[in-house]
């Protein structure tokens, strides 16, 4: 999309100087390209629906258009659309080539294709391009070459023409056609009547039939004009573009307002003429259009005309209330300063004064026919443009100059000239001051002629801009680097008595970036952050209470004060007025922007000039932007807003809602849960206003608030939890002027693990859970107290093993200790049998060698030895000892062998000790030899064999008998 706003360079300024501009000034023309629209270049045909949504017969296919988004529809076979008709019920019938039918929303209001080619009748199927579609009684009629097809109840019917159809159109509530030969027809009741005589009608095609009265029809043909169809009789009307006509053709006609006719050429672009034929303005490349080759033309509701193009698509906001004036085209100059002097409209531009008449009895003066020439001798920058004293004054990069009867006169040079204010409120000024490259200078009036008197010597600056005071002798002047200038005059205004150079150090933000107006009859100054007004007894400036609570933090260029009390403003290029005379609830004022000139004022050297509220002028970029501001309160009109898609994304097939029909027509969708983000696309169909209009949304259910106002046309939503939604956006325009709000509603469905079913599940499974902790917790509680027990019984049973071993350490130790006993006991016994045999031998030895004296005793003594040796006494203590380390030894070996006496016992015990056979024989008071022989006797009763060791066998006596 282009926003030309009529700034094309004139390449074929030729062209322009044949066609020209007729009118003052031009709306503004906006340019779709096809890569913009991205479809086919030609546009055949232009519809619009109720709801304000655009149809395009295009060479690929329908093109839709809602204000924001662009969407295309091919026919089933990929033909042109060259005709659209929005019926009453809400389709979109279409053509194509050997197609017809129609377009409508299904269920999600995405647009589908329903053919009616079964209709048609068997042998008519091959009818080329349906060229015109329109509905009439219930019915819906198709134009082809070959056929009319005439759509009623289910049914077509088919009329043939003698020859071919030229035309099909319907006006003031009657059918037309044309056939090539016969001329022009009317269908009446299911046939087709002549009427007319006019031969012209015969040999040349029509273009359109318009209403032109209650009871006549304008023709439109091809090639001859404009005709007049007066109950049957045909009459031709002549216009003043007949004669452009005759290498020209016209393919489409509309309607523009009670006056206007526009007329759409394949050469010329559109001509726009009035009722009585005058040629009223004509847009073509030079204006802004894209080619001049058009092929239909539509008045939307909002009266926005727009042209179908044999290379794109272009809007005309023909009766929008900003226009544009280019003094001239083919030099694109930039407008400065506006003033209307003596019937005429003077602009001053970068190269020098335009000026033209104008019709003053237009209210509004940018519809006066006009043509603009230079005024001689201003060529170079011009500045300012000031009436003073009924004389046109020129502030000029090379001095000053004055205009009468639209002639330039020179009245200094030397230094560049800004501005010029008059030294007395009472006409006619005697002096004037002009704020010059140089300072300041005075200029006198005789009465008749002006006259210079010369630069005032004391402020040798740039002075740009200046203003008086309320006692008329002290100038405020501004210099955008050094600060505020007061400077006070002589009562004649001829000298300089005292100047004081004002800045940061008398209240202001800064030294630089100040500029001086008069507003509201006070001194104002717009600084880098807020407006300022000069406080005499502080003799400082102070933030001025009227103007800072309005422009809050605005950064503002330029101020301007219309007849009507209002304030213009501009601020970063961007253009507002206050307007005191619509106070709003909370305000005594109305704060108005005007979006659409964003970027298009001058920025730099910022100027508006208010003749009366229907005719602003404000310098731009390109030429003077004209503002109908009377009109502009008046097109007030509340914005709609409409709902285009709502997609899911990402997703395949993932269109929730196509844009046509009413959303939510059936049951709200369902979302799955992976399918929790949405898009939505919104727009508004206030075509002329695409630049004012915001917009602000909320979804309900997961936005708290709406939205702060945007002009974003797309919102996307993430991550949404599961619920219920209604997405909401309303728009307004720059009025505050708020829509009706629209709505879409869906619902975002929980995960499969978040669902009714998965929670009983999860509640059994819960349940289950516990009960298997529950179950597990006992068990191991169970084990627990098993494995305690375990470790209970284990450490009683260590606790009983260590007794046990204490025990059995006890017994090892007593039998040890036994084992002591008994050995030592033993010892003692073989070592007292030692001793005792020895004291025997000692005696007998004695007795041998004694003479008899000593025998008695020593007999005595043997026999005490003897009888020492034979006593039990010490064997029943070895016994005691003996049993005590090997218990039971004797009873058993009774038990297994009966046969032992008790000598064999006591032989059994030292043999069991492993005593050696002298230690036996000491113990037994035997000898060697009878030991041996008892030894011997002892192995029979035991029923030893001969390997067997004996003492071997007694140490391990068995518990039982051999067999």
């Amino acid at each position: 999309m282009r926003y030309s706003t009529l700034t094309t360079w004139l390449l074929l300024f030729f062209v322009a100087g044949s066609y020209g501009q007729n009118q003052t000034a031009l709306p503004q023309v906006v340019n779709y390209h096809s890569y913009d629209y991205k479809a086919g270049v030609q546009n055949w045909s232009i519809a619009q629906d109720q709801s304000g949504i655009l149809y395009f017969g295009n060479s690929e296919g329908l093109l839709t258009f809602d204000g924001k988004f662009w969407r295309k529809y091919p026919l089933p076979n990929q033909t042109i659309v060259r005709a659209v008709k929005v019926g009453s019920d809400g389709k979109i019938y279409v053509g194509g080539q050997d197609e017809l039918g129609y377009f409508s929303p299904d269920q999600q209001g995405r647009l589908q294709y329903h053919s009616f080619n079964h209709l048609v009748p068997a042998g008519e199927k091959q009818f080329s391009d349906i060229w015109s579609i329109l509905e009439h009684d219930g019915s819906i009629f198709f134009h082809s070459k070959n056929s009319i097809f005439l759509l009623k109840d289910g049914v077509i019917k088919v009329y043939k023409p003698n020859n071919k159809w030229a035309y099909m159109g319907l006006s003031n509530n009657q059918v037309y056609a044309q056939e090539y030969g016969a001329g022009l027809l009317k269908f009446d009741h299911g046939t087709w009547k002549p009427i007319g005589n006019n031969p012209d009608l015969i040999q040349t095609p029509i273009s359109a039939i318009l209403p032109y009265g209650k009871d006549t029809n304008l023709v439109v043909t091809l090639k001859k004009g404009l005709y007049l169809l007066h109950q049957e009789e045909i009459t031709k009307k002549v216009t003043e573009i007949d004669e452009r006509l005759h290498n020209d053709r016209i393919y489409c006609a509309q309607r523009v307002n009670d006056e206007w006719l526009a007329l759409g050429s394949n050469a010329n672009g559109v001509f726009i003429i009035d009722k009585f034929g005058h040629l009223v303005q004509t847009f073509a490349y030079a204006e802004g259009l894209q080619k001049n080759n058009t092929r239909s033309m539509l008045l939307d509701r909002n009266k926005n005309l727009w042209i179908g193009l044999d290379d794109g698509i272009d809007q005309v906001a023909i009766n929008s209330a900003v226009k544009f004036i280019y003094p001239d085209k083919r030099k694109q100059v930039t407008g400065y300063a506006t003033r209307i002097f003596q019937n005429h409209l003077y602009v001053g531009t970068s190269n020098g004064l335009y000026a033209t008449k104008l019709d003053i009895t237009k209210g509004d003066l940018s519809l006066s026919d006009s043509k603009f020439f230079e005024v001689p001798n201003t060529t170079g920058q011009i500045w300012s443009l000031e009436e003073l004293n009924d004389h046109l004054f020129i502030g000029h990069e090379e001095g000053a100059m004055v205009v009468k009867n639209q002639a330039a006169s020179r009245l200094y040079t030397g230094t560049g000239s800004w501005q010029f204010r008059p030294g007395s409120q009472v006409f006619p000024a005697k002096d004037i001051i002009a704020g010059t490259y140089t300072g300041l200078r005075h200029i006198k009036f005789n009465g008749t002629s002006f006259e210079d008197h010369g630069q005032l010597q004391g402020v040798p600056a740039s002075l740009r801009f200046i203003s008086f005071d309320n006692a008329g002798s002290t100038v405020w002047a501004s210099h955008p680097n050094h600060g505020i200038y007061k400077i006070d005059l002589t009562p004649d205004l001829s000298k300089i008595q005292r100047s004081t150079l004002l800045g940061q150090n008398a209240g202001l933000p800064a030294d630089r970036d100040n500029y001086i107006y008069r507003v509201k009859n006070r001194i104002v100054v717009t600084a880098q952050k807020g407006v300022y007004e000069y406080n005499p007894a502080k003799q400082k400036f102070e933030e001025s209470a009227l103007l800072n609570g309005i422009f809050k933090n605005r950064k503002i260029q330029y101020l301007h004060e219309d007849k009507q009390g209002n304030i213009w403003f501009i601020s970063n290029k961007r253009t507002g007025v206050i307007d005191f005379s619509k106070p709003t609830k909370s305000h005594p004022y109305t704060l108005v922007d005007f979006p659409e000139l964003a970027g298009l004022t001058l920025g730099g050297y910022e100027s508006i000039y208010s003749w009366n509220d229907e005719n602003i002028f404000i310098a731009g970029n390109k030429g003077i932007i004209h503002v109908n501001y009377k009109k502009y309160r008046n097109q007030t009109a509340r914005p709609d807003v409409h709902i285009g898609q709502v997609r899911l994304p990402g997703a395949n097939d993932s269109t929730l809602y196509g844009g046509y029909g009413a959303p939510n027509s059936k049951k709200p969708p369902y979302l799955s849960h992976k399918n929790n983000a949405v898009h939505f696309e919104f727009a508004s169909t206030m075509y002329e206003q695409l630049r004012n209009i915001e917009f602000s949304y909320q979804l309900e259910g997961f936005d708290e608030n709406w939205s702060a106002w945007t002009n974003r046309s797309e919102k996307d939503y993430t991550n949404l939890p599961p619920g219920d939604y209604t997405f909401k956006v309303k728009a307004r325009n720059n009025w505050g002027s708020e829509s009706s709000v629209v709505s879409y509603t869906f619902e975002v469905g929980a995960a499969w693990y978040d669902s009714i079913l998965m929670y009983l599940i999860y509640v059994v499974a819960l349940v289950a859970l516990l009960y298997y902790i529950l179950r597990w917790q006992k068990k191991k509680h169970r084990a627990e107290q098993a494995h305690l027990r375990y470790l209970h019984q284990l450490e009683l049973d260590r606790n009983e093993k260590e007794i046990i071993q204490l025990k059995n350490q006890k017994l090892e130790t007593d039998i040890s200790f036994k084992n002591s006993e008994l050995l030592t006991m033993t010892i003692n016994l073989v070592q007292r049998g030692e001793v005792l045999k020895k004291i025997k031998d000692n005696i007998t030895a004695l007795m041998k060698l004694d003479s008899g004296e000593h025998t008695p005793a020593f007999r005595n003594l043997l026999k005490q030895i003897r009888e020492v040796e034979k006593s039990n006494e010490d064997w029943d203590q070895f016994s005691i000892h003996f049993n005590n380390v090997n218990f039971d030894f004797f009873n058993d070996l009774k038990r297994l062998f009966p046969e032992v006496t008790p000598n064999d016992l006591k032989l059994c015990a030292y043999l069991r000790m492993n005593l050696s056979t002298k230690e036996i024989a000491q113990l037994l008071n035997i000898t060697l030899k009878a030991v041996e022989i008892a030894r011997y006797r002892l192995r029979k009763k035991l029923q030893l064999m001969p390997d067997t060791n004996l003492s071997e066998f007694l140490m391990h006596l068995p518990k039982e008998q051999k067999v």
